[in-house]
């Protein structure tokens, strides 16, 4: 067995090796504070010497969320990288891409808001997610890193993910993961597809006219409401299929737990020291990490509470999560929730003492 090649760098810096290594065809971002490293690394890199893989840095967040749709819709395998006020100015081509059923993969570094709001982490950008940002009813395959390995691994799972079901797939990190720093083991280099291998694994894709056939037309337009009622129908079978094939989770302690705290990202991170001081007291606490935020784990997480005294659902927002949480229980157990607004991450001391106020009574 070959040597694992271990490394040390930022959370930022991982997305970008790993696109390389997946076999990315295509990077189009604008900077932004907290995930600026994303592009600084590519460009430094200099992938289009070795791979062949084109960094573009856009005007604007919309330019690049449009030419990632410009080189999805050719069969690609094209992402781009913002934070959260950036994302925000995406969500229009994520659901045009959504609507032409492209596959596409968008990292989101989280940072505080509404607006512009601060530079610090944050994980508020939950909704705009999990719910479909733009308009129409869509869904956006999501994916939730808790560490630096993870932000390396989830690059190719997204890239996998979109292309199976032919629909966005997002990474959703906050600036704790992206500026932190750990050892990871970084993904063997898989080779681009040539042009061939992407015509044949892509059908669907527009590769403009040739003498044999019609070029295919990527769109999300459709003027006839039967025809567009058609669509939506298949999209959410599809989301269907989704829901059914790739939740993905991870628990800790549950199995002799009184309480569960449910978490996200680096909130789950924190969570699980939290844990820690909470059972050198004698309170016998578990973890459940979504993976995927959507698809959400919703009947695993009503599985994990059944029976339990209560759960807590921390993350460094205002309470997000927490409903897709209250949903899955429906009632069964107390469901309480904690967080930092502002860009202010907590101490796993805050999470203990919120357990003991808003559950232990």
């Amino acid at each position: 067995m070959a040597e694992q090649e271990v490394t040390l760098m930022k959370g930022n810096e991982a997305i970008a090796h790993a696109a390389i290594r997946c076999g990315c065809d295509g990077y189009f971002g604008y900077p932004i504070t907290p995930q600026s490293e994303v592009i600084e690394t590519l460009c430094l890199l200099k992938p289009w010497e070795t791979t062949g893989m084109v960094v573009v840095q856009a005007e604007s967040e919309v330019a690049s969320i449009n030419m990632v749709y410009g080189a999805a819709g050719a069969g690609k395998r094209a992402m781009t990288s913002s934070s959260s006020p950036g994302v925000a100015l995406m969500q229009e081509g994520i659901a045009y891409m959504a609507g032409a059923e492209l596959p596409g993969v968008f990292v989101n570094v989280q940072r505080g808001g509404p607006g512009l709001g601060t530079i610090q982490p944050s994980q508020s950008d939950y909704f705009q997610a999990t719910r479909g940002g733009g308009n129409g009813d869509y869904y956006v395959i999501v994916l939730a890193p808790n560490s630096v390995q993870e932000m390396a691994d989830f690059v190719d799972l997204a890239f996998e993910l979109a292309f199976k079901y032919r629909n966005p797939a997002m990474i959703l990190s906050d600036g704790v993961i992206g500026q932190m720093m750990e050892k990871i083991v970084l993904p063997p280099y898989k080779p681009r597809r040539t042009d061939e291998e992407v015509m044949r694994e892509c059908p669907w894709a527009s590769f403009g006219r040739k003498k044999d056939r019609q070029p295919n037309i990527i769109t999300s337009l459709e003027l006839k409401p039967e025809i567009m009622e058609e669509r939506n129908i298949h999209l959410q079978k599809k989301y269907q299929q989704i829901r059914e094939n790739e939740v993905r989770y991870e628990t800790q302690q549950c199995e002799d737990a009184d309480y569960v705290i449910v978490s996200f990202g680096s909130a789950a991170r924190i969570s699980e020291k939290a844990i820690e001081l909470a059972r050198e007291e004698g309170i016998k606490v578990g973890l459940f990490r979504p993976i995927t935020v959507w698809p959400f784990p919703t009947e695993q997480v009503r599985d994990i509470a059944r029976g339990k005294k209560g759960v807590l659902v921390a993350e460094i927002n205002a309470g997000q999560m927490v409903e897709d949480v209250k949903l899955a229980i429906n009632g069964e157990v107390p469901v309480d929730y904690f967080g930092r607004l502002g860009g202010i991450v907590p101490e796993p001391e805050e999470i203990v003492d919120a357990l003991k106020s808003k559950l232990m009574k």
